[in-house]
């Protein structure tokens, strides 16, 4: 517990310097646009030169070395029984799509049976709601909003009337953590329902051991926020067995020993089998960049979040004693309470735009999902910033 407890004492700013140096910001937004520590710089050269130097044969680097670290470091962080689990593309939407493909309709006009919320994020939502204008799927959504939604959406996950149940561990809006997902596990078959689980709030964010249930779900997150990569690094983890020849495929799924009808497309079967084509490896080099200064300085999602709790909760007290100026008034959704917390607070006000929009012009970067702002705290925080957001909250009407 020392260096833990040495990690928990201070900000790690340091590891930041390149971001924290652009003058008059205050960045309060970490669960949107994570700040990108100095170590993905060094990734970002190295993908350059790669390039350069190696040229045709850069592939042979990306996805001989680079590709696997990648794959090493999700394994790691969620306790997989296997990196080969894991594939990468640009975004969430890309993975979906082609998850989607891979399920199998008893017949060509009977629409895919989904159940989801009412509280996913656009990359789902959107589509979802494409798909089924389209007739493609039949889309049921349970409302978040209400007291008993946990036992709700269990209950009708049980009902065994679904194809696919989709639905977030950690909800963007207003960061409710819904600890008892990894229960849908026991629902799962390869012939359905598929259980897929959106992380992209909860990776590096709130500790998940996915050991016991790797077998069965299947877990779409990416290195935007928490994970410190930015963008073009998203993931799915995909279990043996389930999709195994999704229909909208690109050339790179046909890398390695392959199974399939004679004469038809093969596939292979390890997570590669959802690969599309050619794509931007950058993401990749940054995401190991950041994953690596993550291990090597012994920030652990646990250490962060506990460094980040704390904060959490001094920032609380403040806006509670009126440090904050109008902030006090905003509805806290999601207050720290026994169980996994999520990385940001969400506040919720009728005057929430009106406030964002008021602490962008003072350099003071949060963001706001309707009518909830959002603050979102990382390493990089320390009690100084909690205390100059706080005065600069102050000025709002």
């Amino acid at each position: 517990m020392v260096a833990e407890d040495q990690a928990l004492m201070s900000a790690r700013k340091n590891l930041f310097s390149k971001a924290l140096s652009v003058p008059g910001r205050l960045h309060m937004a970490a669960h949107s646009h994570h700040l990108w520590p100095d170590a993905t710089l060094a990734g970002q050269v190295e993908a350059w030169e790669d390039a350069v130097v190696l040229a045709d044969h850069k592939w042979d680097k990306a996805l001989g070395q680079v590709y696997p670290a990648a794959q090493g470091l999700v394994a790691r962080e969620l306790n997989l029984p296997s990196p080969e689990s894991v594939v990468f593309a640009p975004n969430t939407h890309a993975l979906l799509a082609v998850l989607m493909s891979a399920i199998e309709r008893p017949s060509a006009n009977q629409p895919i049976r989904v159940l989801s919320t009412d509280g996913e994020f656009h990359s789902f939502r959107r589509q979802a709601q494409r798909w089924a204008e389209a007739g493609q799927i039949e889309l049921t959504l349970v409302e978040t909003d209400r007291p008993d939604f946990v036992e709700r959406f269990l209950s009708a996950a049980r009902t065994g009337t679904y194809d696919l149940i989709f639905v977030s561990h950690v909800f963007f809006k207003t960061g409710f953590v819904f600890d008892r997902v990894w229960e849908l596990a026991e629902l799962a078959r390869p012939e359905g329902p598929w259980i897929v689980v959106d992380g992209y709030h909860g990776f590096r964010a709130v500790p998940a051991d996915l050991s016991a249930v790797a077998d069965r779900i299947f877990y779409v997150a990416g290195g935007y926020k928490y994970a410190m990569a930015g963008e073009g690094a998203a993931f799915l983890h995909a279990p043996e067995g389930y999709g195994p020849r999704p229909v909208l495929t690109g050339w790179y799924a046909e890398f390695g020993d392959l199974e399939g009808p004679p004469g038809g497309v093969g596939y292979v079967r390890d997570a590669g089998r959802f690969m599309g084509a050619t794509f931007d490896p950058s993401g990749l080099y940054r995401f190991v960049a950041a994953g690596r200064m993550l291990e090597a300085e012994g920030l652990s999602t646990a250490v962060v979040v506990a460094h980040v709790g704390r904060l959490q909760r001094l920032l609380l007290d403040q806006i509670a004693d009126g440090q904050a100026g109008p902030l006090k008034d905003a509805v806290v959704l999601n207050p720290p309470g026994e169980g996994p917390q999520a990385r940001f607070l969400a506040l919720r006000h009728e005057k929430a735009s009106a406030w964002k929009q008021a602490l962008a012009e003072k350099g003071v970067v949060t963001d706001v999902r309707d009518d909830v702002l959002r603050v979102g705290l990382s390493i990089y925080h320390d009690e100084a910033d909690v205390a100059a957001f706080c005065g600069v909250c102050r000025g709002l009407t």
